[in-house]
């Protein structure tokens, strides 16, 4: 075999897990797979990002996206620690990722070097894996190895630290195929098992979500759930799951769960949890399924034996990534004469009666803005918000069909919509791209603009500005009433950012300025940015949003 340096074996190793795309910002500690990368050409674009915490969400949302690992470059230090933000959300979201971080030399270890750090230490408990290569020689090894744990049963993110002496080293190593995840599969027995307590109960219910589906598994979940008039349920923003269409689907269970949700999780007899992590977020802070008086039966499928049992005891445990089990499930007989059929119709009427809130305060009324936006998307939109409550609209409030992706962070990491929208049209420019963002969220990661500008793409973003940081201003009011402190933002005009990186922009005094706006935006090349004017109490949706610990309050 040739010698080559560790940075070029590096890359070649890349290009055998059919790697194409990598996000990053460049740096010093990783001056040698930059040159490797200018002898691959294009066969490997390397996205030029503006900071590394929107490289991070570029690189978690492809995962998200595409199901490969995303794939982020930053430089030791500093780089690492600002890319710390997009890690931790592919942890928390389930997203393969594989991070290669610049370090320091080899034989400079344990003197606090420029800009030195332990990422054992610093990523042990926000990544599945972590590893440093000190020998060129075993390059492909652990490369290998961290696509392969990235990938493997719960999808999450790798850390790959690379000295710097060792990508200068030489090496003969000869480079692996492409790796094929560990995927566990649910077993006939336990299928036979699932359907014979859903015969037996009164008043089930279907709650999906997680990371890891794929078109086939998200068929065979709707084609389960109608076949046996099941009721589904998606966690956190886990909409794109299922057809909202769908006669089965009634909601989700996330942040400002509606009551009727609430209730009907609580009323429920049997819980079939396919994916899902029982997290604060799902159990509205423990004060829906309170961990000392769990009574109810569960049935538990995920694709790691880490969440099986860690916080309820299932009455049917079953290792199974949810592609698999779905498929076997929706290959079963359905259950006729169920007697829960009813109770599903109800529910689902409910679900739609509230897709129409009640006149929110202001003159923009996103109510109605998210009605017009229901009939204009098309059935293929991406849309990609960053966390607070303006992101309910999108989640709560569009109708995600067959086709749809919703790119949200389930960790609820701020700044996340913009990087994500551009890596959507980086991967794909011909699909609609519409991102959610509200004014301190869009400040966060807005210049990732920048990489759109640079790369010619054209997502759409709409900023609810009303000058405030409104989920912590909300929880002011509820836990310090008349005590609100350090929330208020002085924004600057949103509009003349987007000029500034050659987009459309335009100002929304009004919800009758929305439609034409729209349409103008929608026509721009260069994609575009709308300014919306919230009033302070419209930027949640108005009677919903009860609050994560309302319950315990």
């Amino acid at each position: 075999m040739t010698k080559r340096t560790g940075a070029q074996l590096l890359v070649e190793c890349l290009l055998e897990q059919d790697v194409d795309m990598g996000f990053g910002v460049p740096g010093e500690s990783y001056l040698a797979v930059l040159d490797a990368l200018y002898d691959v050409g294009n066969s490997f674009r390397f996205i030029n990002c503006r900071n590394e915490g929107g490289g991070a969400f570029m690189a978690e949302a492809y995962g998200k996206l595409t199901g490969k690992p995303g794939v982020l470059f930053v430089t030791r230090g500093p780089g690492a620690t600002n890319a710390s933000i997009g890690i931790h959300t592919a942890m928390q979201d389930s997203s393969p990722m594989v991070v290669f971080v610049g370090q320091i030399e080899t034989s400079m270890r344990h003197r606090e070097a420029f800009q030195e750090m332990d990422y054992r230490a610093v990523f042990g408990s926000m990544a599945k894996w972590v590893v440093e290569i000190d020998d060129a020689d075993r390059v492909p090894e652990l490369v290998a190895r961290a696509f392969q744990v990235a990938t493997s049963g719960r999808p999450g993110p790798v850390i790959v630290a690379l000295p710097e002496d060792m990508l200068v080293q030489m090496s003969d190593a000869q480079t692996r195929g492409k790796v094929a995840p560990v995927k566990p599969h649910i077993t006939g027995s336990d299928t036979q098992n699932v359907m014979a307590q859903l015969k037996a109960a009164k008043k089930p219910v279907l709650i999906v979500g997680g990371g890891g589906w794929n078109d086939t598994g998200r068929a065979a979940l709707e084609k389960f759930a109608e076949a046996n008039n099941l009721p589904v349920i998606v966690s956190f923003r886990s909409q794109d799951l299922i057809d909202n269409h769908s006669p089965s689907y009634i909601g989700d269970a996330g942040f400002g769960i509606a009551p009727e949700i609430r209730t009907f999780l609580d009323e429920s007899d049997l819980l079939l949890a396919v994916n899902v992590r029982f997290g604060e977020t799902l159990t509205d802070g423990y004060s829906l399924f309170d961990p000392r008086y769990f009574d109810k039966n569960l049935i538990h499928i995920h694709a790691s034996e880490a969440e099986i049992g860690k916080i309820f005891t299932p009455l049917l445990a079953i290792l199974s990534c949810p592609n698999a089990a779905m498929t076997a499930l929706a290959a079963q007989s359905k259950i006729a004469n169920v007697p829960w059929a009813e109770r599903t119709v109800i529910a689902r009427q409910a679900w739609e009666a509230g897709l129409n809130p009640p006149a929110q305060p202001g003159n923009v009324d996103m109510g109605q803005i998210m009605a017009y936006l229901r009939n204009r998307l098309p059935k293929d939109v991406v849309v990609t918000n960053g966390a607070g409550n303006f992101a309910i609209w999108a989640g709560r409030y569009l109708h995600y069909g067959n086709g749809a992706t919703l790119l949200g962070p389930q960790a609820g990491s701020m700044g996340a919509g913009v990087p994500s929208a551009v890596m959507a049209k980086l991967v794909d420019p011909t699909r609609f791209v519409l991102c959610f963002a509200g004014d301190g969220d869009f400040q966060m990661n807005g210049m990732e603009l920048g990489v759109a500008q640079q790369y010619g793409v054209a997502p759409i973003v709409l900023v609810l500005n009303n000058g405030t940081y409104g989920t912590i201003r909300m929880h002011q009011e509820r836990e310090y009433p008349g005590r609100v402190s350090g929330t208020g933002l002085v924004n600057p005009d949103f509009t003349k950012i987007a000029e500034a990186f050659g987009m459309y922009g335009e100002k929304i005094e009004s919800t009758e300025d929305f439609e034409g706006a729209f349409e103008r935006v929608c026509a721009s090349p260069t994609g575009g940015l709308l300014e919306l004017m919230i009033d302070q109490e419209g930027l949640a949706p108005k009677a919903t949003v009860t609050g994560l610990r309302k319950a315990k309050a």
